[in-house]
């Protein structure tokens, strides 16, 4: 059986330097099926030392992006994420093992 996933609409906007988003066509926007809730893996992110917290939401979103890529490929023969899961995923495993601030 699949495990429960949650469909999410991802925006990229840069911000130009007067703070206003930016005009024309700049935004990229993807669709990503998770395999878990990112909201709520947001939510429970520790604060980490030396990280914003933007730095902390992107690493916990592009972690698990990155993460669900890797595991829908790893074991397609040939696939170059295949080749390489074995190494990804550990790091992937290290990252969310940062030590917390208090």
């Amino acid at each position: 059986m699949a495990s429960p996933s949650t469909r999410y609409r991802i925006s990229v906007t840069p911000i130009e330097k007067d703070g206003h988003q930016c005009t024309g066509r700049c935004t990229i926007e993807l669709e990503h099926r998770a395999s878990r809730d990112l909201m709520r893996l947001l939510e429970s992110a520790p604060r980490t030392a030396g990280l914003s917290g933007d730095e902390r939401a992107t690493l916990v979103v592009a972690t698990q992006l990155l993460r669900d890529i890797v595991q829908r490929h790893a074991d397609t023969d040939g696939h170059a994420l295949a080749a390489i899961s074995a190494q990804v995923l550990p790091a992937l495993d290290a990252l969310e093992q940062l030590p917390s601030s208090r």
